[in-house]
């Protein structure tokens, strides 16, 4: 089964399921949803960034203003 079908079916299943199975599913999956939401502490994710800002502020990236996104976007949607 492909990955956003599952994705798409265990959402479901959470939104309707009752209370008590929601606190059970959570449980088991508690320490990997904290490790995840807290990127300040995770060290990939800082080098990543890091990485990212070196390459920006080296030229080595062309990077664009938000007023430029918004833009583009609304152009496209032309």
């Amino acid at each position: 089964m492909p990955q956003l079908k599952i994705r798409e079916k265990l959402y479901d299943y959470i939104r309707y399921a009752d209370e008590k199975k929601v606190k059970a599913i959570y449980t088991m999956v508690e320490d990997k949803i904290e490790a995840k939401t807290n990127l300040w502490e995770d060290p990939s994710f800082l080098e990543e960034l890091d990485r990212r800002v070196d390459d920006f502020e080296s030229g080595r990236v062309k990077a664009s203003s938000w007023d430029e996104v918004k833009a583009k976007a609304l152009a496209l949607r032309k």
